[in-house]
């Protein structure tokens, strides 16, 4: 059933989908400041269940582009992603009928919510990655044949850019990419136009209710003083995501981040509280693959996800600083995330990690749970 979100629900949604954005997704806070701007304005957003949604229906998803360390510097106006949406409705010739998130993790989980405020369209409870990727081909909508283009990119002064790169979804990455840079690192974009029916066929299915459910899960556990982790992995047990492991505990003790070719590429280090075991963890945007005393232990696409030791307060890798006490989680992610064609598109092959996939699950078996 379709449902009403309002002002009560985004703490508890932006610190699940931030969970769930496996470090990236871009900074939540700010995203959930401005779709609390703009329900004030505007009133609370319809959310759909995708089975609901009639096959003919038109959605448009929409979202923001560029690295996570620029993000938290150059703060949206607002109006950027519906600027985005109205170009490509321009040049399709057709008005949307909903929108919907490309991903579910940080700022990304809330930009449709703004779209969805400011427009009146009603976001569909869904996305296309069920965490966060830096690529926009990373999408299981791309691994199952919608084509992203055309796209459309706004600024923040309000010019547009169309993208019309056919099926290639990969070319259209890369034109955006660099159009988004010579945007000063940041832009707000509309893609992968698609039908109701294809939402069903190609979406990870009810993430926003999954992250207000774990977010919920976090904040409840903390007013009852209990293990906010075991909070969160009783959140995850009954949905696609029904594997949590316990990586590490300890505390960061070395940062190396950069952004460069509009990402935040880099890698941390942390040490365990005996002073012996070690972690190290990759990460374009998002953390990539974690290594526990050189041993893989959890790798694309599972989520790996940094949380504060007491709290489980999700820790974004532009956010990872020396000396945090930290639990570094990893989460299976759904089946439809590790058949072979969707292996072949955000695998770690596709960001030049030298390892084969393996369920975090099967990694972990001698780990305590």
């Amino acid at each position: 059933m379709s449902w009403e979100l309002g002002l009560e629900h985004l703490k508890d949604l932006a610190r699940g989908a931030a969970i769930l954005g496996t470090g990236g997704g871009g900074d939540p806070l700010i995203g959930r400041l401005l779709v609390e701007q703009a329900i004030r304005e505007h009133g609370p957003i319809t959310v759909l269940n995708p089975d609901e949604l009639d096959d003919d229906a038109f959605v448009i998803p929409t979202a923001q582009m560029g690295a996570p360390t620029v993000i938290v510097e150059k703060i949206p106006r607002g109006s950027e992603p519906v600027g985005a949406l109205r170009a490509l409705e321009k040049h399709l010739g057709r008005r949307a009928d909903a929108t919907m998130p490309i991903e579910c993790g940080g700022i990304n989980s809330m930009i449709p919510l703004l779209v969805a405020a400011r427009t009146g369209l009603p976001v569909v409870d869904a996305d296309g990655m069920g965490r966060a990727f830096p690529e926009l081909q990373m999408e299981t909508f791309s691994v199952y044949g919608v084509p992203g283009s055309p796209m459309a990119i706004a600024g923040e002064h309000d010019e547009t850019v169309v993208i019309d790169t056919g099926a290639d979804n990969q070319q259209m990455e890369w034109l955006a990419r660099g159009i988004t840079i010579r945007l000063g690192g940041v832009a707000h974009i509309a893609e992968y136009s698609m039908t109701g029916a294809e939402v069903k066929r190609t979406a990870v299915p009810r993430t926003l209710s999954l992250g207000l459910s774990i977010g919920r899960a976090v904040r409840e556990a903390r007013a009852a003083h209990e293990d906010p982790i075991e909070a969160v992995r009783a959140a995850l047990a009954p949905t696609l995501y029904n594997h949590l492991r316990v990586l590490f505990r300890g505390k960061v003790v070395d940062v190396e981040r950069r952004t460069v070719e509009g990402f935040a590429r880099g890698r941390a280090r942390f040490t365990g509280y005996d002073g012996t075991s070690q972690l190290e963890l990759r990460f374009q945007n998002e953390n990539l693959v974690a290594e526990v005393d050189g041993e893989v232990v959890c790798t694309v696409p599972d989520l790996i996800c940094v949380l504060e030791a007491d709290t489980a307060e999700p820790i974004t890798t532009e956010g990872l600083r020396y000396g945090q006490r930290v639990t570094v989680v990893g989460i299976s992610t759904p089946d439809l995330m590790r058949t072979p064609e969707a292996l072949a598109v955000f695998g770690p092959s596709c960001f030049g990690l030298d390892v084969e996939f393996s369920p975090v699950e099967r990694r972990t078996e001698a780990l305590v749970p």
